[in-house]
């Protein structure tokens, strides 16, 4: 029984030890950064969405509309390039053969449903639109709103072209939903070189019964990107990257 003992406070000891060593690599905003928020849109971030009895306990909690709007105020202040990668699934995209469980889902209730890729009627106000309080942020000639993508990660868009045709190197990631699309963006990115870093209260995910999204969307985030912000340090860390220049 003391040999256990002892070995338990060893490995937890071990553990505690792993944890204190986890390093910070640096993250310099300059000139090659960019802004990507994903899915700003009424299905995720309005109780008026298809997506808000999963995800509307995490918005609130994290305040992420709010946060988004400031990252939005923070991008357009300090010059910053604003990238949006939305999701819209079209009537083409109803005929796939399979679908992942949540592929299944956002098909089922009509998620960010258009008619087709060619004409906007019906997309005003709908679930697939932005929310209303950042259209004038978005729709401005210094904002880039990709291709949608279909599944959560940017793969199937045009986004990581947009990038690099600006000289972009590295991304500060928010928006919706975390441990999806957010996450997805983030582990796609940086597989393609970018550096990364998230604001981790600027998303929020599905919470359900025995489900989580958003701690394991918070746990991949710091343990994969290069720097986790908040939006305050995110908004102070600009502050700061002004003064400098």
């Amino acid at each position: 029984m003391k040999n256990l003992i002892k070995t338990f406070v060893v490995f937890a000891t071990g553990i505690t030890s792993v944890f204190a060593q986890l390093p910070e690599p640096e993250f310099i905003i300059d000139e090659t950064t960019a802004i990507v928020i994903t899915d700003p849109q009424i299905d995720f971030l309005s109780p008026q969405g298809v997506a808000w009895g999963a995800v509307g306990e995490s918005v609130k909690e994290n305040n992420t509309v709010e946060n988004l709007l400031t990252i939005f105020k923070l991008a357009e202040k300090h010059n910053i390039p604003v990238f949006v990668s939305s999701h819209y699934y079209y009537k083409h995209d109803h005929v796939w053969k399979f679908e992942g469980v949540l592929e299944k889902l956002m098909h089922n209730i009509t998620m960010f449903d258009r008619g087709d890729q060619l004409n906007v009627e019906g997309f005003e106000g709908s679930g697939a639109d932005w929310l209303p309080i950042y259209k004038k942020y978005i729709n401005k000639d210094r904002v880039v709103v990709t291709s949608p993508h279909k599944v959560f990660g940017p793969e199937s868009n045009d986004l990581a072209l947009q990038l690099r045709k600006q000289k972009i190197d590295k991304v500060i990631l928010a928006g919706m939903s975390g441990n999806l699309c957010a996450e997805s963006h983030m582990r796609e990115l940086g597989e393609n070189g970018f550096e990364v870093a998230v604001v981790g209260d600027a998303t929020a995910s599905a919470k359900l019964p025995g489900l989580d999204g958003n701690a394991a969307a918070q746990t991949n985030f710091k343990l994969i990107s290069s720097k986790v912000y908040t939006t305050a340090e995110l908004k102070k860390e600009l502050k700061k990257h002004k003064m400098k220049n």
